[in-house]
């Protein structure tokens, strides 16, 4: 019998990294929230429905760039400065490694 090569370890982030969609779901929400504004609201401002936008804040759908513009500006918001929410939402993320336990 041949000799048994073991995979490389690799590090682990402390949790894995969100998808995008979360990402922007979460400060969409905050946002709206913040602004003490109803989902139907802000999807009748942006011209989507109130099912859609609720999918969006938890993550569920992929917005099109279309749908992000028309959300951020019923919030008020340049797309501009909702990505630099999402950037600082990413930064303050734990992001040490964990050594894996041979």
């Amino acid at each position: 019998m041949g000799e048994v090569i073991g995979f490389p370890q690799r590090e682990r982030r402390a949790e894995p990294e969100p998808l995008w969609r979360e990402v922007v779901g979460r400060q969409l929400r905050v946002v709206r929230h913040e602004q003490d504004r109803t989902l139907a609201d802000v999807a009748e401002k942006a011209g989507v429905s109130t099912q859609y936008l609720s999918e969006v804040e938890r993550g569920l759908k992929e917005p099109s760039s279309e749908i992000l513009g028309a959300v951020a500006g019923a919030l008020g918001l340049r797309l501009v400065d909702l990505t630099t929410r999402l950037t600082r939402s990413l930064s303050s993320r734990p992001t040490g490694p964990l050594a894996l336990a041979a």
